[in-house]
């Protein structure tokens, strides 16, 4: 199964982070991690996934919301 972790560098987004790297089985997600702080080319993408706010975590197309670190259109700023 697929798996995109979006997220922006910020305390709420490392500690999604470190707790996602522990939580999903590796050998059933192939994850890969997104920071849309320094990849800003991304941001359309996310944003066509679903994802309002970062961290958030996108599985086989349903986005999970996860706390709440930046809207997206604070880093289209």
């Amino acid at each position: 199964m697929n798996a995109v972790f979006y997220h922006a560098g910020c305390p709420v987004c490392v500690e999604a982070e470190q707790q996602l790297a522990k939580s999903l089985d590796p050998t059933r997600y192939s994850v890969e991690v997104v920071h849309l702080g320094t990849d800003s080319s991304r941001l359309l993408e996310a944003e066509s996934m679903g994802v309002k706010s970062v961290p958030a975590l996108v599985l086989d197309g349903t986005v999970f919301h996860i706390n709440h670190g930046a809207d997206l259109s604070a880093l289209k700023a």
